[in-house]
Formats: C-alpha cells, structure tokens, sequence
C-alpha cells in the first residue's frame, strides 16, 4: 500500500511536469505559423506592392485589416471555447487560418488580398486567446510564468525565420510561397493538439451577448479601420470613424455595467495588475506594430537593401529575444514585476529610438546591435505583461481575461502601424517617396508613446505578481525581518 501511494505521487508529478512542457510547445507550433506569416509579409511588402502595381505604404492595409478583423472576433473567442470546449475551437481556428493563407498565395489584386487576410484574422482571433486558454487551465499558477516562457521560446523561431524567409523567397522565387508555408505547419499543429493535449472542461456560459458583440465589434472595427482611412487618406473622414468607433465602445460599456453576463467582463479592470497589464500595456505595445512595419520599408526604400539583406538585419531582434526568454523568471523573481515593467518600459523605449539614428551610412553591424538589444528588452517586457494580467483573476474569469487581453493587444498594434503609417506620410510631406527624416521622427514619436506607459508601471503595488514571479517566500521572509525588527 505504501509502495502504491509514492507510485501514485510520483505519476501525478510527471503527469505535471508533462503539461507544463507539452501543452505550452504545442501550442505554441500555431503561434510559429502566425508569426512567421506576420513577420515574413512585412519584410516582403515593397515586393507584394509591386507585383500588385500598389504603392508600398498603401500595403499597410494588409497588416491593419488583419489586426481589425482579430479585434473585432475577439471577444467571440472565450464564449466559444467555454461553450464548444477550448480544444475543438483550437484545432478549428487553426485550420480556418490555414485555409485563408491559401486564399491569400492564391490573390491576384489587393482586394482580394485584404479579404484573404482578414479572414485569416477571424482564424487568429479563435487561435491566439483560446491557445493561452488551454495554458492557463492546464498549468498550476504557480508554474505561469515557466509556462509562458516554455510557450514563448518556441514561437521565438517564427519571427526569427519569417524576415529571412520572406527575403529569401522574394529572391528566389515569388511572394506567394509565404502563405503556402503555413499549410505544412497548420496540419502539424492540429494533429499534435489532438494527440497530446486532453480535452478542456466546457465552462457552463450563459446566452451569446449579441448586443455587446455588435457594439464591440463596431466599435473596434471602426476605430482601426478609421486609423487606416487616416493614415492612406490624412482626411477628417477617417478620424470622424475612429470617434464613431470610440463612442460605440463607450455604448458598450454602459451596456456591460448592466448586463449581467457581458461578452467582454469589464470588472476585470477592478484588479490593479489587469488594467495596468492593459492599460500601460497597450501604450507599449503601439511599438509593436509600428517597428516590424517600419524597419523593412526604411532599409528597402530608403537605404536600398535587398528584402533578403533587411530580413538578415531585422531578425536579429529575435535572437535577443530567445536570450532574454531563458533569464525572465530569474529577473522577475529578484526584481519583482512592479520594478521591472517601470525600468524596462524605458529601457525598450530608448532602444526604440535609437533607430532613428539610422542613416544609409550606418554600418549593418550597429544596426544590428540596437536591434539585438530592443529585441532583448521587448521580449522581457511582453513576456512580463502577458503573465501578470492573470495575477488576480479567478478561474471564472480567465475566458473573458484572455479575450479581453488579446482584443488590447491588436487594438495596439493595428494603431501602431497606422500611427506610423501616418507620420511617415507627414514628414515626407505627403509624397509616395519616403525620407530618411520621415522614419527618424515616426521612431522617436513611437519611442516616446511607448516609454509613456511607464506611468501605467508606476502605479502597481510593490507586491504585484509576487506569487507568479516565485517571490512569494522571499516575501514571507521579509515580512518575518520587519516584524522582528518591530
């Protein structure tokens, strides 16, 4: 009997130990296909605009259009997964988002190009909260942050092989080839799911808020979507939308404090780490969808690189990345997330700027170098970010915690790459010929928004996230110090 129970403990903690790697690595293998795919366009798109007889900054719309669409299908994501089972959501959105890249190698016109993409937006909207869906209900909280790092080291690869793909297909052969990639890894991805990962609990959820869908998809779609009439057009039209847009999502708000069971659960903004995770968050964040849509454009129209010789460059990020991935609980765990969000905010920022120093005589290796190190700090940050919306929230909550902080992040994104967009047309003087001067501004303007979200940091309390960054018996011992003291 006795020899039974240590067998016993000892199954239950490799079956543990066995969810907090399998299940982050396989869902990760779907994030790889997004990222590659994210990463890889940008680095093509001067190729794309030609090929399509387009200008290369109207291929903005590519990139913004899939951000709208993850935005507006977002808040859909949790109630799917709680009423049809995480699992089978997963595999399904996982296959959409396969479907829709073949339709997007398959384009002839832009047109056609921006419906592929947002089509692969509403497969990344059920993809991406659902996949951090199954994390955070098959992993102790305790193990969160290993968990997040494990499932990020392996998306890391994405990034690092989608600027370099993307310049190496466009040279060898055609853009279209960047799509088609996604079909081998979308067919790998749902077969690892349904074989390695066990089926999620279905979450009893009440009747779809049709009405707070509605308000938030046209509030969220109107808002992006007016960003990017802005940033092609620079007219009051688009920015009367994006205020439509905000009005709408303040209709939902009114809404959600009267229902009783809303799409997007706004009481989450209750707890000081969620609404600092998305509030300064989201600041942050405009960088990143301004600096992978800005780098590739400034080093191929400007500086007149090859997309293979911009890719080799602007991965690099990555790399710094996949170094910083390995230390992040460490520091977390001797700093604490209040210290580091604040300090780091700054840091990443800077780096960020730095880019404006970029001239066509800069040397690749120092370009690389400020590249490495913003790519070091940003993975910390976000990485950071990501794990600490979940401090505070219960388990009820976790559907509504991962929509909700994914729709923030697109939101960011999609107007960080329209806000560039838009000052990039400003300081050239609304010419289709980009300027040096043009990127330089955009880079400190972005810099400065995004070192704003320091405030956001500020504000934490001292203890916020200790339990997640492992601190907590460092705590405990620290209050045992004061009190003794006492």
């Amino acid at each position: 009997m006795r020899f039974g129970t240590h067998e016993d403990l000892k199954t239950k903690e490799n079956s543990g130990l066995e969810t907090r790697k399998t299940v982050p690595l396989i869902v990760a293998s779907a994030l790889i296909m997004q990222q590659i795919d994210s990463t890889a366009i940008a680095t093509a798109l001067p190729s794309i605009a030609n090929a399509l007889g387009e200008p290369a900054v109207a291929l903005h719309s590519t990139i913004t259009v899939y951000l709208l669409s993850l935005g507006v299908f977002l808040p859909v994501s949790g109630w799917f997964a709680d009423r049809f089972g995480a699992r089978l959501v997963f595999c399904s959105a996982i296959a959409l988002f396969t479907f829709a890249s073949l339709l997007c190698a398959a384009s002839t016109n832009l047109t056609m190009l921006i419906a592929s993409r947002a089509l692969q937006g509403f497969g990344g909207a059920l993809m991406l909260p659902t996949a951090r869906l199954i994390l955070v209900r098959s992993v102790p909280r305790e193990e969160l942050v290993s968990a997040m790092v494990l499932m990020s080291m392996p998306a890391v690869v994405g990034p690092a092989i989608g600027p370099l793909f993307g310049g190496f297909i466009i040279s060898i052969s055609s853009w279209r080839w960047i799509f088609w990639i996604n079909l081998p890894v979308g067919i790998i991805a749902i077969v690892l799911t349904l074989m390695l990962i066990g089926k999620i609990p279905v979450v009893a959820r009440p009747s779809f808020d049709f009405t707070g869908f509605v308000l938030t998809g046209i509030g969220i779609g109107a808002l992006i979507f007016g960003f990017d009439a802005f940033a092609r057009e620079m007219n009051a039209n688009g920015l009367l939308l994006a205020f439509a847009g905000l009005a709408s999502l303040g209709l939902y708000a009114l809404h959600a404090r009267r229902s009783a069971n809303p799409i997007l659960d706004l009481r989450l903004f209750r707890h000081p780490t969620f609404r600092a995770s998305l509030g300064g968050g989201s600041l942050f964040r405009v960088s990143m969808g301004a600096l992978p849509f800005m780098l590739p454009l400034l080093m191929q129209e400007v500086f007149g690189y090859t997309p293979l010789q911009s890719g080799a460059i602007t991965f690099v990020s990555t790399i710094g990345a996949f170094g910083m991935r390995t230390i992040t609980k460490r520091i977390l765990r001797r700093f604490g997330f209040r210290r580091v969000l604040f300090w780091n905010a700054l840091i990443a920022s800077f780096s960020m700027g730095l880019c404006a120093l970029f001239t066509p005589d800069t040397a690749p290796i120092v370009m690389v170098f400020v590249i490495l190190l913003g790519g070091f700090f940003r993975a910390l940050q976000f990485t950071s970010l990501n794990t600490i919306a979940f401090a505070e929230t219960d388990d009820s909550e976790m559907s509504h915690a991962t929509s909700l902080s994914q729709m923030a992040q697109r939101i960011a994104q999609s107007v960080g790459v329209a806000v560039s967009a838009i000052l990039l047309q400003y300081y050239s003087g609304g010419s289709e010929t980009l300027t040096n001067f043009a990127f330089a501004m955009a880079f400190i303007i972005v810099a400065l928004i995004s070192a704003s979200s320091c405030l956001s940091f500020f504000r934490l309390p001292q203890n916020a996230g200790d339990v997640l960054a492992g601190r907590k018996k460092e705590v405990a011992e620290a209050q045992q110090e004061a009190e003794a003291a006492e």
